[in-house]
C-alpha cells in the first residue's frame, strides 16, 4: 500500500495514477539503494565532481542481482565509507525516471569513516569523476546541490517533526 505520493513534476500525473492502481511491473530488480547515515548532527554524503558537475550524493549504489536493497545499503555503505552499519528503517522509495531508488536510516556500528575500499573510491576512472566521503552539517544540508533533493528536505523537516511513520512513495523526475 502506498502511504503518500508527492508529486515532483505534473506531466508525470498520468504515470502515477496508474502506478498508484497497480505498482510499476515493467522494472526488474531495484536500481539504487542508499542510507542516511547521521551522527552529531551531521549527515554522510559522497561529494561528486563528474563532468564539470559538483554535487553531493547520499552512501549507496546499484542493488546487484540476487541483493535485497537493504543488503546493497549495507555493502555500498561498507565499500564507499568504510563503515559497517545496520538498517533502523526504511525511509522513502523515490522513483527517478521510471527506476527505484530506496532510502534506508542506519546506524554505524564499525568501522572507520573515509576507508571505503570499492574501485570508485580508490581508482576512480577520469569518466567517472572523484568520490569523497564526507561529514556535513544538517543545517547547511539545503545549501548544497544535494541529490535527490527531495530526500534532502525530508532529511530536514524529520529533524523537526521526526521520521513519517509510513514510508512514502515519491516520484521524481528532476
Amino acid at each position: 500500500m502506498i502511504a503518500s505520493v508527492w508529486l515532483v513534476n505534473k506531466t508525470e500525473a498520468f504515470f502515477i495514477y496508474n502506478a498508484m492502481s497497480n505498482p510499476p511491473t515493467f522494472f526488474s530488480g531495484s536500481y539504487r539503494a542508499a542510507v542516511i547515515l547521521i551522527e552529531k548532527e551531521q549527515v554522510a554524503l559522497i561529494e561528486r565532481y563528474r563532468q564539470g558537475l559538483h554535487y553531493f550524493t547520499f552512501p549507496g549504489g546499484h542493488v546487484d542481482e540476487g541483493e535485497s536493497p537493504e543488503q546493497a545499503a549495507i555493502r555500498e555503505v561498507s565499500e564507499e565509507l568504510g563503515l559497517q552499519v545496520v538498517i533502523l528503517r526504511s525511509l522513502a522509495k523515490i522513483w527517478w525516471h521510471g527506476k527505484p531508488q530506496y532510502y534506508y536510516l542506519a546506524e554505524s556500528v564499525g568501522g572507520v569513516f573515509g576507508t571505503g575500499t570499492a574501485k570508485e573510491m580508490v581508482s576512480p576512472f577520469p569518466e567517472d569523476g572523484t568520490y569523497k566521503p564526507i561529514w556535513i552539517p544538517i543545517q547547511i544540508l539545503l545549501d548544497l546541490p544535494v541529490k535527490p533533493r527531495l530526500m534532502a528536505e525530508m532529511l530536514i523537516k524529520a529533524q523537526i517533526a521526526g521520521w513519517p511513520d509510513a514510508v512514502p512513495v515519491i516520484y521524481d523526475n528532476d
